[in-house]
C-alpha cells in the first residue's frame, strides 16, 4: 500500500518536480489510489488528503489521520470535469450540470442531489447528498481516478497553505506526499445546488477563494 514519497515543484502549474515532473506526480498519486493508500497533496486552494473513495479502510484511515468524526461528510473529487459529469450521468439535470460546467474546474465544492446513492463513504448520514470538487489543478488532471478529499489538517484546526504547515503526523502517516509549494491558504467556496435544477435557487454554504458574485453571475447566465 506503501507508494513512497514525491515532491513537486509546482503541480498546480504542471512544472517538473522530483517524481519525474507532472506526468510522475499524476501517476503516484493514481498508483497510491488504486493502491488503497492516503496522500497529501495541493489542491487550487489548500493542501488536502485524498484516498479512493470506494475502499472503507482507506476512508478509516484517512478519517483517523485526521481526527474528523466518522460520521461527517467529504467531497469526492475529480480531477477532470469530463470524467465527474460522465460519473455522475443522469444524477444531474440539465440546469445544474450546465451551472457546474461554467463553476468547474475551480475553487468551489458544490452539494448535489444523489439519487443514486453514489460514493455513500463520502456522504455521512445523508446519501441523498454528494459534495463534488474539481480542482484546477493542470498536472495531476490525467487522475482517472475519483478521490475522497478532505483539507490536510487535524479537525478544527487551520488549513494548510504550505507543506510545511500540514502536520507533521498527517506527513508521516500518508503513503504519498506532493509538494506544490505556497497555494492560496484559502478553501473552496461551498455552494448548495440541490434546488437548482427544481426553481433556480441555490446557497452559499460556506464562503471561499471563489467570489460570491462569480457564482452569481454564472446561475444568472443559466436561469435566464
Amino acid at each position: 500500500m506503501t507508494t513512497g514519497d514525491a515532491a513537486a515543484r509546482d503541480p498546480r502549474a504542471g512544472g517538473a518536480g522530483g517524481a519525474g515532473g507532472a506526468g510522475g506526480d499524476a501517476a503516484a498519486l493514481e498508483r497510491c489510489l488504486a493502491a488503497g493508500g492516503v496522500a497529501v497533496f495541493p489542491a487550487d486552494t489548500v493542501y488536502g488528503l485524498a484516498c479512493d473513495p470506494e475502499d472503507a479502510d482507506a476512508v478509516a484511515r484517512l478519517y483517523e489521520l485526521k481526527g474528523r468524526p466518522p460520521r461527517k461528510p467529504s467531497a469526492v473529487m475529480f480531477f477532470a470535469l469530463e470524467r465527474a459529469l460522465a460519473a455522475l450521468g443522469d444524477d444531474l439535470g440539465p440546469r445544474t450540470r450546465a451551472l457546474a460546467a461554467l463553476l468547474l474546474p475551480g475553487a468551489v465544492s458544490l452539494l448535489l442531489p444523489n439519487p443514486n446513492r453514489r460514493f455513500p463513504l463520502a456522504c455521512g448520514p445523508d446519501p441523498a447528498t454528494l459534495g463534488l470538487r474539481v480542482p484546477r489543478l493542470p498536472a495531476l488532471a490525467a487522475v482517472t481516478r475519483p478521490a475522497l478529499q478532505s483539507s490536510a489538517n487535524r479537525a478544527g484546526e487551520p488549513d494548510a497553505r504550505t507543506l510545511a504547515q500540514v502536520p507533521a503526523a498527517l506527513r508521516a502517516g500518508a503513503d504519498l506526499v506532493l509538494d506544490g509549494g505556497e497555494l492560496p491558504g484559502t478553501p473552496s467556496t461551498v455552494i448548495d445546488l440541490r434546488r437548482f435544477e427544481r426553481d433556480g435557487a441555490y446557497a452559499i454554504v460556506r464562503p471561499g477563494l471563489l467570489p460570491e458574485a462569480v457564482v452569481a453571475r454564472a446561475a444568472a447566465q443559466v436561469v435566464a
